[in-house]
């Protein structure tokens, strides 16, 4: 009997042990990394819905649709797909003889809208023109309606899983993504009643409410956690584990080109020398929807000019297909140009280089919510605000629990160490999101003619979160947080107002035109404004007690 009681108060000494291990790791993985990962999920949270963010973005583009409407219900004839691909091949011919490739994109999904066409510069960028969609002629911007140059709701998508920063951004965002699953695992583990937790909240409790919180919004979101953490990690794993690419292409620019090449489009055909015109697109453009089943949405020309030329048709995706398929690849058809053979069909929902890359595309369409319509997009915005809010609360509970009951954990530093961790709470989550909406208010307020204007925005994102880092270091906490909080809520209730004052453009009118991208931007902030303000008016109380 006496064994027994010593196996049974054995067996439970060593699993308090691991679970007093795992909060240990789970406490600390968490939090130095907690605000890296605010960071990341807030702003790929925002890039759910990086499309309305950039309508938002370019209000000139406004003038431009109700230009093409206007011209509609006038009943302006648009000429047909075979007559806007010429317009788009003679002005390629015209303006960009030597391209390595031409690029048409002759209309939106429905057959209308502008023809744009694309090509690479001498410094090897993707650069553009629209052409009217009645003339062929190029268009040029409206009077008094010069169109800004702005990274949009993109430079979200770039900070949220590069950091603005390449190669290097995307490693620091990839550990940052493995520590993230070492703390879920670590946090399942740790808390033993985490599922009766997640049905309890008290309210007014201090670091029980913050526990609450936290366990709350982890539990209820705990699948897509994991889910968002691993695709992450997964549709990046050419840059984290690039050995056999390194081994078979090599380390230059070139070699990591051709590797792209290959991986997306096959082996490109080398140029021959011997010259040859394009041969009309249209018919080309006719055998590859009929062979992909898909409307056309481009055709590129690869060594335009030459008779080793390449053209490949590619299709649009319908709203069907996109709700109903995990891989968001389009169908593409690819011919050769001197002799109209078909060289490569690939089908809607497949992807080149077999299995292993259908299942990455499978991953990048979880990942980045290329499924499921609006419905699904709203679902990830959701899952990724309590994500957000997981990051957000773990990092304020560290100081919480702290805040009466010194732990020592550093010595003499301890705190320091502790004040570091209060202040940079302050800057990642209130300072972050300040800087968040005074990157959309420095869209609105910087000359749209001023050179390098995109890159300018970004310094205004940066500058105010570099701000509010040495106001958080000025400040006491309490102080600190009331005021980036009241800032926040100030910029976010007053974008609308900032909007009509700049562009003369408000709610009211978009929600009559159906804009409701442009609506759904100021809705969005003004429901931010509230939810700070919700949290300024608890900040004295706490303060008080």
């Amino acid at each position: 009997m006496a064994t027994t009681e010593k196996k049974t108060k054995a067996t439970a000494e060593g699993q308090g042990g691991f679970r007093q291990a795992q909060a240990w790791l789970h406490t600390w993985c968490g939090l130095w990394f907690s605000w890296l990962l605010f960071a990341v999920f807030l702003t790929g949270t925002l890039a759910v819905f990086d499309d309305p963010i950039t309508h938002w973005m370019t209000p000139e583009h406004h003038a431009e649709e109700e230009a093409a409407a206007a011209l509609a219900a006038k009943g302006v004839p648009a000429a047909d797909r075979a007559q806007r691909l010429a317009w788009g091949m003679a002005y390629m011919a015209e303006h960009h003889p030597r391209a390595q490739m031409w690029e048409l994109w002759p209309s939106d999904a429905n057959g209308g809208g502008e023809l744009k066409v694309y090509w690479f510069d001498a410094n090897n960028q993707y650069a553009s023109a629209a052409l009217d969609p009645s003339s062929g002629k190029p268009l040029a911007p409206a009077a008094g309606h010069a169109v800004r140059a702005t990274l949009g709701g993109h430079h979200f998508v770039d900070f949220h899983y590069e950091l603005h920063a390449g190669t290097v951004g995307l490693w620091i965002v990839g550990i940052a993504a493995m520590a993230m699953l070492v703390a879920l695992v670590s946090g399942v583990i740790t808390h033993k009643r985490i599922f009766k937790d997640f049905f309890t909240f008290r309210p007014k409790k201090g670091q029980r409410s913050w526990l609450d919180a936290h366990n709350a919004v982890a539990v209820l979101t705990l699948p897509f956690q994991f889910m968002i953490a691993y695709t992450g990690i997964v549709i990046s794993g050419a840059t984290f584990m690039p050995a056999g690419k390194i081994l078979h292409y090599g380390t230059g620019n070139a070699a990591q080109a051709q590797f792209a090449s290959e991986l997306s489009d096959g082996v490109k055909p080398a140029r021959t020398g011997r010259a040859m015109d394009v041969p009309a697109l249209e018919p080309f453009a006719a055998r590859g929807q009929a062979l992909m089943g898909q409307a056309v949405r481009a055709v590129v020309i690869d060594h335009p000019g030459d008779a080793g030329a390449r053209i490949g048709v590619y299709g649009w995706n319908s709203e069907d297909e996109s709700v109903r398929r995990l891989s968001g690849t389009t169908g593409m058809a690819m011919f050769s140009a001197a002799t109209g053979e078909v060289q490569r069909v690939r089908m809607p929902g497949a992807a080149d280089g077999g299995t292993a890359m259908l299942a990455q595309s499978a991953m990048s369409g979880l990942h980045m919510v290329t499924y499921g319509g609006w419905g699904m997009k709203w679902l990830y915005f959701l899952c990724g605000l309590a994500g957000t809010a997981m990051m957000g609360s773990g990092a304020v509970l560290f100081i919480v629990k702290r805040r009466h009951k010194h732990l020592g954990e550093f010595g003499a530093a301890t705190a320091r160490v502790y004040r570091l961790v209060e202040a940079l709470n302050v800057a990642a989550i209130a300072g972050l999101a300040v800087a968040c909406v005074g990157y959309l208010w420095a869209n609105r307020l910087l000359p749209v003619a001023l050179e390098h204007r995109a890159d300018r925005e970004l310094h205004v994102f940066f500058a105010l979160w570099a701000l509010a880092l040495l106001h958080a270091f000025m400040r006491s906490p309490a102080r600190a947080w009331r005021e980036q909080l009241g800032a926040l809520a100030a910029l976010c209730l007053l974008l609308p107002v900032l909007n009509v004052l700049t562009t003369g453009d408000h709610l009211p009118a978009q929600l009559l035109r159906g804009d409701w991208e442009s609506a759904g931007v100021e809705f969005g902030a003004l429901a931010f404004g509230l939810a700070a303000l919700g949290a300024l008016r608890h900040l004295p109380k706490r303060a008080a007690r």
